[in-house]
């Protein structure tokens, strides 16, 4: 007789973990189970190393808001990090997570362009977000003596000529997803979740009482097995859509994914890492996918500072670092494939700009890096791999953002896409609660409101609310409002 769990997680990263957090706030009595290939959590996106942990709040990256008039998108993303901000600020006052430091710093973001075209977009954004209470605060330079005060790096032996600017919000941030993700893990398991590691979900399949069987595989050994789920939530990155396909939802028909990797060069060098104490966002270039907007981010992990910069696209047919190389192909049905051929015909810019990519040299990537960094020494460089991403394609569109695929029934949930990903987990679970359990959910608000005080407002509406939530939950977490 399989065991049966009120929920099971397939995927051990910040989704996951922050689902169950919710869960486990709301219905104590639940039983649980979370299931993750590979020997340790948060070792696919969640992994401080495979993404640039910036807390997307649309403060400096411009992808998010390509016309300079309209802020719509940019205001949505930073209303939906002040969420996860709160529940992390009440998760440390309940001794869930860490001390906050363990997980987040303060980090000014900053965009930096080059240019008159990208010079005057930038004005005309900043001149459009100064007016947003959210966006309170932010700094519009054309100076390099002020430009060097926020970023020493960017600007010495920067040779005069082509005008630049840049914005500064100095109450940007720095987090270690993985940090995150192993501390509500720890609490879960504390309190009877009950942990799979190594353990490879095979295949969903619906039961004639409604339940779900969920079959794994063990990897050590290859032994198989099965547990029953009354609600299950695949938040297993780019294998998500390989779970929901399994499942045979009709909701899952018609997607497909892009995988695309990227690598950075990082220096851990102390009298580089002092000079550099931002989150530096620049324009993408022709083709780019979104994630790929070149930066140059101050990092801590583990208590230890570090710079990156890039990323550098790769690719690879694998939809997670450790996934197969048969993934781009085993994703295809006759629901996506005529999608992802439309996509593949009108992307001639992605495809030669990946092309691009592929042939970089160390040194072609270490002049990328000189466009930031004017004194740059190579060997201060090492380059590091970082994580697959899995962008979504539908209706013949390569699609930006994160999405929630859900049954019609409430009973399964899963994830696909990428940014902004990890720093919009809490909205995007509420989501899946709201979708996947209506009858629960107004009763479940006040509960979520002591976790989130702004749940259900909209703070850039507000002036006074939004300086007023963004000055507690900055005091609770050790960040300068």
């Amino acid at each position: 007789m399989s065991e049966t769990y009120d929920v099971v997680l397939i995927g051990g990263g910040v989704m996951s973990a922050t689902l169950g957090t919710l869960l486990k706030e709301l219905q104590p009595d639940w039983k649980v189970a979370a299931f993750e290939r590979l020997g340790e959590v948060a070792q696919e996106s969640s992994n401080p190393w495979n993404n640039a942990g910036t807390g997307h709040a649309a403060l400096c990256e411009l992808n998010y808001m390509p016309d300079p008039a309209d802020p719509a998108k940019a205001v949505s993303i930073n209303e939906q990090f002040q969420l996860s901000r709160q529940l992390w600020a009440s998760l440390v006052e309940r001794g869930i997570l860490d001390a906050p430091s363990t997980f987040i710093n303060a980090t000014p973001h900053m965009t930096f362009v080059q240019g008159e075209k990208d010079v005057a977009y930038l004005k005309a954004r900043y001149e459009t977000l100064k007016d947003q209470p959210l966006f309170a605060g932010i700094e519009y330079s054309e100076d390099s003596r002020v430009i060097h005060q926020w970023a020493p790096l960017l600007m010495e032996k920067r040779k005069k000529g082509e005008p630049f600017a840049a914005t500064r919000v100095p109450s940007g941030t720095d987090v270690d997803f993985g940090a995150v993700t192993r501390q509500l893990f720890d609490h879960l398991v504390e309190g009877g979740l009950n942990l799979r590691l190594d353990t490879e979900v095979r295949k969903l399949k619906r039961g004639k009482d409604g339940l779900w069987e969920v079959r794994y595989r063990n990897r050590v050994g290859k032994t198989p097995g099965a547990v029953k789920a009354r609600f299950v939530f695949v938040g297993a990155g780019g294998w998500a859509i390989k779970v929901l396909q399994s499942s045979g939802i009709k909701e899952i028909q018609g997607y497909g994914v892009f995988p695309i990797g990227g690598q950075f060069l990082r220096t851990t060098n102390p009298a580089l890492v002092a000079k550099h104490k931002a989150k530096v966002y620049s324009q993408a270039a022709v083709g780019a996918p979104p994630m790929s907007v070149p930066h140059l981010d101050a990092r801590m992990v583990d208590g230890e500072g570090s710079v990156m910069f890039g990323p550098f696209a790769t690719f690879s047919p694998k939809f997670l670092k450790t996934g197969s190389l048969l993934d781009i192909v085993t994703q295809v049905r006759l629901s996506n494939i005529g999608s992802m051929l439309k996509v593949a015909v009108t992307n001639l810019d992605l495809v030669k700009y990946l092309v691009g990519e592929l042939l970089k040299s160390r040194a072609k990537k270490i002049d990328g890096l000189r466009q930031f960094v004017p004194d740059v020494d190579g060997a201060d460089w090492e380059l590091i791999q970082a994580g697959q991403r899995a962008q979504v394609m539908k209706g013949g569109k390569l699609q930006f953002g994160t999405e929630v695929v859900a049954s019609a029934d409430g009973s399964i949930a899963g994830l696909l896409g990428a940014s902004p990903g990890a720093s919009t987990a809490a909205p995007i679970m509420l989501d899946v609660l709201q979708k996947c359990f209506p009858q629960q959910f107004d009763a479940w608000k006040p509960r979520l409101q002591e976790l989130m005080p702004t749940f259900g407002t909209k703070l850039n509406g507000d002036p006074q609310a939004a300086a007023a939530a963004i000055a507690t939950t900055s005091q609770k977490l050790g960040l300068s409002a």
